[in-house]
């Protein structure tokens, strides 16, 4: 995978819209499930969700990036690591080594945001950066995709590859072994705070 620029227009705009309005977007985007700051959002063919469309005032990041919606599910950190969790242990191409990864399974994350999956189902997986990787839900099963909230143990950190990665264990998968490791994980936006369903 490319070297990915981060976009500093966009996250500085997203930072503006928060810090110009804190209850605002409190009242607007947390739901009183939550129990801590958004950290992803489901939207697309999805159940009821639990908040609404997107405000381009408020939701800057998302907006700044073409992202619409008129309900989505969002998650928060706890909400995210609640769900049963899977380790995997693929080597990374950062540093070229294993590396522990922890958190749910990709599909479990969706049918508890009230997707139907079936043979037509395709995420759209968007990382802060604005990267983003179309992935079919046939192959997030197939390879076992996961959200992993922690990396070696410890959760995955904002300015890392966290908080939340949608990534899989390529080192299992023979036509992804025999790629370099810069090029096995495209589908795996780390970073990833927004995915949309589509068929």
């Amino acid at each position: 995978m490319h070297k990915r620029r981060f976009l500093h227009a966009t996250a500085c705009g997203a930072i503006a819209g928060i810090a110009a309005s804190p209850t605002r977007v409190a009242a607007q985007h947390a739901p009183t499930a939550l129990r801590g700051p958004v950290l992803l959002t489901v939207s697309g063919l999805i159940g009821s969700g639990n908040r609404g469309a997107l405000d381009p005032a408020l939701d800057q990041m998302m907006a700044k990036q073409k992202v619409a919606f008129t309900r989505a599910r969002v998650w928060d950190f706890a909400g995210v690591a609640a769900l049963p969790a899977r380790t995997i242990k693929p080597t990374l191409e950062y540093d070229n080594q294993p590396h522990a990864l922890k958190g749910p399974a990709l599909l479990d994350v969706m049918r508890a945001s009230g997707v139907k999956v079936n043979d037509r189902t395709a995420f759209f997986v968007r990382a802060v950066d604005g990267y983003a990787a179309h992935l079919p839900a046939a192959e997030a099963e197939r390879r076992q995709f996961i959200i992993a909230t922690h990396l070696d143990g410890r959760p995955l950190a904002l300015g890392g590859l966290g908080p939340l990665w949608v990534v899989y264990d390529a080192d299992r998968f023979a036509d992804m072994v025999a790629k370099p490791v810069n090029e096995r994980f495209a589908n795996c936006p780390w970073a990833t705070y927004h995915i949309e369903v589509k068929e």
